[in-house]
């Protein structure tokens, strides 16, 4: 348990974090760009999501001994890793044969006024996709199938750390 609880003040913990979900943005700029699979509005809040989680990482890498660093890191790691898993949960279940007549989307996200990013960055955050649609499979899973699991890693790896951190300390 004290190797995960000093995991929080490591910088290399944190650039990890940030690289990973820097990856899964790259990922998901192939699959936009490379393949041509268009991002519905889940897929985009998604995005959101694993930015919040690259924000976390790049901003408690700065500085991971400060208390103040790090609870914003958390916060914004449990913010993305929660938000996506939320959401991700509710685009399998449009994606369901059997749910998918009770769920629609939008075609415009429901960004604040105040940060509209579709219309700031539409390259990454405009949804062009149908969220019913399930235009690509791996190993039998659709891609909000996957990003459960991913999401659900993130969180399972968060909850690890601050029950670590938690238990060391009590143990002061």
């Amino acid at each position: 348990m004290n190797f995960i609880s000093n995991l929080a003040t490591k910088k290399q913990a944190w650039a990890l974090l940030a690289i990973s979900a820097f990856v899964f943005e790259l990922c998901a700029l192939f699959f936009q760009y490379g393949m041509g699979l268009a991002p519905c509005i889940m897929c985009i809040y998604q995005r959101v999501a694993i930015w919040a989680i690259f924000f976390g990482g790049v901003i408690t890498y700065m500085a991971p001994n400060q208390l103040i660093m790090r609870l914003l890191g958390y916060g914004l790691w449990g913010t993305g890793a929660i938000w996506g898993l939320i959401i991700a949960l509710e685009h399998v279940e449009m994606q369901s044969a059997t749910l998918s007549l009770f769920f629609t989307c939008d075609f415009t996200p429901n960004f604040p006024s105040w940060a509209p990013l579709h219309e700031w960055l539409p390259f990454l955050f405009e949804a062009t996709g149908d969220c019913g649609e399930i235009s690509w499979q791996f190993l039998g899973y659709s891609m909000p199938q996957w990003m459960v699991v991913i999401y659900g890693a993130y969180t399972a790896v968060l909850a690890a750390v601050l029950a670590s951190r938690i238990a060391a300390a009590k143990n002061l």
